[in-house]
């Protein structure tokens, strides 16, 4: 089992200078947070699993494919694998739960790494 608040996954995340800090791992499934600042750009590509997003705080919209769909706290969105996807429009600073499945980059291959 392991245990840990948002709040010290934000403060992980900033202390490493990183938009997203991942804090579990596991063969099945990868989770972390991701956070954006009002007016950031979000520049992720899309990745090879599938993932759920879970606003924890603010106010943004996604674009997944050709849709944009506005967020907010208590958000959830599903983005299927290889689907383009990315914030925008972030009026609120942006606190995500993001879970991948199976876990992040599990499924990209070597020709695509390299």
């Amino acid at each position: 089992m392991r245990h840990v608040t948002i709040g010290e996954i934000s403060q992980l995340r900033a202390q490493a200078g990183e938009l997203y800090a991942e804090f579990l791992r596991v063969p099945a499934m990868s989770a972390g947070l991701y956070e954006l600042a009002v007016g950031a750009e979000d520049s992720q590509e899309p990745h090879t699993e599938d993932e759920l997003y879970y606003v924890v705080a603010g106010r943004a919209v996604l674009l997944v494919g050709a849709e944009d769909v506005a967020v907010a706290a208590g958000s959830l969105v599903f983005v299927p694998a290889n689907v383009v996807h990315r914030f925008h429009d972030v009026t609120e600073a942006l606190s995500v739960l993001v879970v991948f499945a199976p876990a992040e980059y599990s499924q990209r291959t070597a020709e695509a790494v390299g």
